[in-house]
């Protein structure tokens, strides 16, 4: 889908039907499961990591955001901070670049490498996420200077779903800063593919492809 595309034939794509049934019941009870398991795992991780980001610069070791979920009803996200503090964009109208001044030493590799991600296991736990599902976005994010929502009036269709910490749309290339309309237009695109092609089969496949993802340090993002 091309920046080119009108309001109208945006709005002619048909709003896929959430998934129900036993196996999306499997999927958010091993959903549930898996994160817990990670946080026990990981704990050791979870806790160098934090030491890291308070030693490097000075404020709170979690960066905390309200970001869209289920039902496009906020919550607050959990990530290991990787800006300066005053210099970090809670609306998170201002995205991310490549190369951005505001983020840390520290911030840099655990953005390089997802890390900064991680702490999402506690969202999940708290039932406000999914390991797989559409990337969360910021309440107040824009391209281009116009909120998502304006931009792509599809754009809460993606949230019939929890959000994930990973997800199709990652894994097919469509991560990092959003710079276009078209960019944008691609994740939507993605996001509802997912939730209307999704299957266990299709779960266990992101899973694998976001490993290989994290591994070659491109960032499923």
């Amino acid at each position: 889908m091309n920046q080119q595309l009108s309001d109208t034939t945006l709005l002619d794509t048909p709003v896929p039907l959430a998934p129900s049934g036993a196996a999306w019941r499997r999927k958010r009870a091993l959903d549930w499961g898996l994160a817990l398991v990670l946080t026990l795992l990981l704990a050791p991780i979870l806790l160098a990591l934090a030491l890291a980001v308070k030693l490097d610069s000075k404020g709170p070791v979690f960066f905390r955001q309200p970001r869209f979920g289920l039902g496009a009803v906020p919550f607050r996200i959990y990530k290991f901070r990787t800006m300066y503090t005053d210099l970090g964009d809670i609306t998170g109208g201002q995205q991310t670049g490549h190369n951005d001044p505001r983020v840390t030493r520290v911030g840099g590799f655990l953005r390089k490498y997802s890390l900064d991600e991680l702490p999402q296991v506690l969202n999940v736990l708290l039932g406000q996420m999914a390991l797989v599902g559409p990337r969360a976005h910021p309440c107040g994010m824009k391209v281009d200077g116009v909120l998502c929502e304006a931009l792509d009036p599809r754009y809460h269709h993606r949230h019939a779903v929890p959000p994930g910490i990973t997800g199709w749309a990652q894994v097919n290339g469509s991560r990092g800063p959003v710079d276009s309309a078209a960019q944008l237009h691609r994740r939507v695109d993605l996001d509802l593919d997912y939730i209307a092609n999704w299957s266990l089969p299709r779960e266990t496949e992101i899973y694998q492809r976001t490993a290989r993802v994290v591994i070659g340090a491109k960032g499923a993002r």
